[in-house]
């Protein structure tokens, strides 16, 4: 049974400091470590924000120091990371959790290591062993200071582990995945002989018809995708998760079993990450300088996902935010050029299905042959129980996830996670280095995960766009369906890198993405097939809007507009309402609170409370069942939103499912829209009470970071873990992106880092990493940032060496150790 755990405070003061730390006159706190692997002294100086600038003689102990500090502030967040990856959880939290560390091995890379690393640079393994070396020794530290060891360690009785620098790489199931869940859910329809209908919840563009593959039967077992989802999941401590299941193990093999007993299904609306980026020429800045700007999307917890980190040596100066398991930067600058990335919707992934031999189970057929599957044993360590054993099985295309023996199928993904060069983010080791726009197109040419348009920006006033990731090459089908395993759909290669668009300079003065459809209009799509899914334009075009504008723009334009929360969406619907009359009560009264609205989704707007109640809760879900009638329980997901504007703002040519004339069409279009609202209103009226001037948009909607571990904690505990709820604004397609549950509006994902680089005058640049930098809930910089970031705030990002000083609170001295 769950226990649930009582930590108070008397626990957390348990983290005490070195016995080496003393408190300066000018109260900064200063603490001398010394070190078996660091060659040369090294610094740490932590400013009052939380940001680490790490000074060292050497890259090698560059690298060093930086694993020992990320050890230092992140460690419970690096050894989940590790054990989730490497499949190794159950060794500490039970058998419950057995079943992901067997997904989690399905999917690693078991590949050449010498191709693999070569895929990165020269200098991709060495640097990594030093960033590993930094953690092992600040891990070697608590061993012989038990009494630092962080909270969780000690609330779920366990150490943290030794890494090798081979598991920086090899994990890779912590990337962003594409397509995999949308061509599951797109057989659904297939199945039922209604394909054409999936452009209700995902529409394909650019233009194009898929259709389905040659032999394939597109009716899939439920819980296909059970395996692929607990090997990208994050890891989730419950009553469920922590309860100790005797005969769990036993059933390692049984995956389908598994699957019966235990459904999981994949919202892939919750699974859903994005970005912005832009950049400005000096011509249309008022300082002069290139302007970078990035606030890349990713999952609300606690601590940030992301980490910023201010590395310093000969020959290399960067800053800005990176993973905090991985060596080196992924975003921000090095003092000569800026970068910043969001995600492109490159199909990586695809579901092969096969035909089994009925006489022997352990066979697929491929091109008229019975192929043995091939097998990897391995051993799973269980806290307090027998080692496990367990046989993973792979076709020539990738991993099995699923075996359905009753109608002789099996199932496998093929991934490009798998290939050299995959690590996700771990690429950026090379193009950080870049010192102008041709070394950084050329490091981008083998950015392999997760597929990215990268901005560039860079003293001489250069701006230019640049995207990467490994494209399969598929000669005759297109990606959007799962195919057979027999031969007849194989990928041939993959596309040069050079063959994805780019721009340098453009003639607008300025670049920008947000995840929408940005290929060339003359890009030849249809041969290529880079991908066909694409999230709604809103964000891109807002941005758009604002930076085509006859004005220059300044630092802090660029972070108004990344907490700009006008709704372009809720533009186009209000617009359509104005046009329509009612005589009912309800709707009256929704239409006249939503008439002067500005369209602004600030957090105190009772309209956006309204519009958001309205386009998600009623006007989605009756849109979709009046389009897919019966099929639309079979849509798990929101409608595809362009469709779904495009269809009610579509006057004479309306779909045949609003009527079979332009006149039946209005009428049920508008029916539609007013008896939604009116629901929408009598939603509220439930929520926030019947007079509508006390609603509010932050009263429903709120971030909170969760811990990873608060579900198992008494209430009292869990508050010094998890930090909010925040009343928030915005939605998911404002550029201040906050895509929320639909259950109860608590925000899933969103920009927890931003940055503003100001190009050349480093130390004007700003940045906000919420909640706090630090992984460590004793920490100051646990949640300091949090209230900062929910304001749209931002603190300066500091790059010279006298900025730094003049706002240093913590001072490490790291001293290589004369033991031996």
């Amino acid at each position: 049974m769950l226990v649930q755990l009582s930590l108070g405070l008397c626990i957390l003061q348990t983290l005490s400091v070195s016995q080496a730390q003393i408190t300066t006159a000018d109260k900064t706190t200063k603490q001398e470590w010394q070190l078996v692997g660091l060659q040369q002294p090294a610094q740490i100086l932590v400013d009052r924000w939380g940001v680490p600038h790490i000074y060292a003689s050497n890259e090698s102990d560059l690298f060093f120091a930086q694993g020992f500090n990320a050890a230092r502030d992140r460690l419970f967040q690096l050894d989940l990371w590790r054990r989730r990856g490497l499949g190794q959880l159950a060794e500490v939290f039970g058998p419950s959790f057995l079943e992901q560390d067997r997904a989690a091995r399905l999917f690693l890379y078991r590949g050449d290591m010498n191709k693999e690393w070569a895929a990165y640079g020269t200098q991709a393994k060495q640097l990594s062993t030093n960033f590993v070396a930094g953690i092992n020794a600040y891990i070697d530290y608590l061993s012989k200071n038990p009494s630092a060891l962080p909270t969780e360690f000690k609330v779920l009785k366990y150490s943290p582990a030794k890494w090798v620098a081979e598991d920086v790489v090899r994990i890779r199931s912590h990337g962003l995945t594409r397509n995999l869940t949308s061509e599951v859910a797109r057989a659904k329809l297939a199945c039922i002989g209604k394909l054409e209908l999936d452009d209700v919840r995902q529409r394909l563009s650019p233009d194009w018809k898929t259709k389905i593959p040659t032999g394939l039967d597109p009716c899939l077992p439920e819980g296909v995708l059970r395996q692929f989802t607990l090997a990208t999941q994050n890891v989730e401590f419950n009553g469920n998760s922590m309860r100790v299941s005797q005969d769990l193990g036993s059933k390692l093999n049984d995956t389908a079993k598994l699957v019966q007993q235990d459904p999981m299904e994949t919202i892939e609306s919750e699974r859903m990450e994005g970005s912005n980026n832009w950049v400005i020429a000096p011509s249309k800045t008022t300082t002069g300088r290139a302007i970078m700007a990035n606030d890349p999307h990713r999952a609300y917890s606690a601590p940030s996902l992301r980490y910023i980190t201010h590395l310093s040596a000969p020959g290399l100066n960067v800053i800005g935010a990176g993973e905090p398991a991985l060596p080196g930067i992924s975003i921000g600058h090095n003092g000569t050029i800026a970068f910043g990335l969001t995600i492109m919707s490159i199909d990586q992934e695809d579901l092969y299905v096969y035909e089994t031999n009925p006489a022997n189970p352990m066979q697929y057929k491929y091109r008229g042959q019975w192929i043995n599957f091939s097998k990897i044993p391995e051993q799973f360590k269980v806290k307090d129980a027998d080692q496990q054993a367990s046989e993973l099985l792979f076709t020539r295309h990738g991993p099995v996830i699923f075996q359905e023996p009753e109608k002789n199928r099996a199932y496998a993904v093929r991934t490009g996670w798998l290939q050299a060069g995959m690590a996700p983010y771990f690429g950026s080791i090379d193009y950080m280095r870049a010192k102008n726009f041709t070394q950084f197109k050329k490091a981008m040419l083998h950015w392999g995960a997760p597929t990215e348009n990268q901005v560039y920006a860079d003293v001489k006033g250069n701006i230019g766009w640049v995207p990467g990731g490994l494209t399969p090459i598929r000669p005759n089908w297109d990606g959007l369906l799962p195919v057979p395993g027999d031969g007849r759909y194989e990928w041939a290669g993959f596309l040069p890198g050079d063959k994805l668009p780019s721009s340098y300079n453009p003639k607008s003065a300025w670049f920008a993405s947000a995840n929408e459809l940005n290929l060339p209009k003359d890009y030849p799509y249809q041969q290529r097939k880079i991908g066909f899914e694409w999230p709604h334009p809103a964000r891109y075009q807002r941005i758009a809007d604002v930076l085509s504008q006859n004005k220059k723009f300044s630092i802090e334009d660029a972070m108004q507009l990344q907490n700009d929360v006008l709704s372009l969406p809720a533009k186009r619907l209000v617009g359509l309402l104005k046009t329509l009359k009612t005589n009912e009560e309800t709707a009256l009264k929704a239409q006249q609170l939503l008439s002067n609205w500005d369209y602004v989704e600030s957090a105190d707007s009772a309209a956006a409370a309204l519009f958001q109640v309205w386009f998600t809760q009623t006007l989605a879900p009756a849109y979709k069942d009046l389009m897919l009638g019966q099929q639309s329980s079979i849509v798990a997901t929101m409608p595809d939103i362009t469709r779904m504007l495009d269809n009610l703002d579509s006057f004479n040519h309306f779909p045949i499912q609003f009527g079979s004339n332009p006149q039946q069409g209005r009428t049920t279009r508008d029916s539609l829209l007013l008896s939604s609202l009116a629901n929408a209103y009598r939603k509220l009226e439930r929520l926030q009470g019947t007079d509508s001037k006390n609603w509010r948009w932050g009263n429903i909607q709120k971030t909170l970071f969760t811990h990873p571990f608060s579900k198992i904690l008494d209430a009292a505990s869990r508050t010094q873990f998890d930090i909010g709820p925040l009343p928030r604004g915005g939605s998911a397609n404002t550029v201040n992106q906050s895509t929320y549950r639909l259950n109860d509006f608590i925000q899933l994902n969103g920009p927890s880092f931003r940055v503003v680089v100001d190009v050349g005058n480093w130390d004007n640049s700003r940045a906000i990493n919420a909640p706090g930098q630090s992984g460590d809930p004793t920490s100051p910089h646990y949640r300091d940032l949090a209230e900062k970031w929910a304001k749209g705030d931002y603190f300066p990002l500091l790059y010279s060496k006298q900025a730094v000083e003049a706002n240093t609170l913590q001072r490490f001295n790291l001293l290589p150790s004369t033991a031996k």
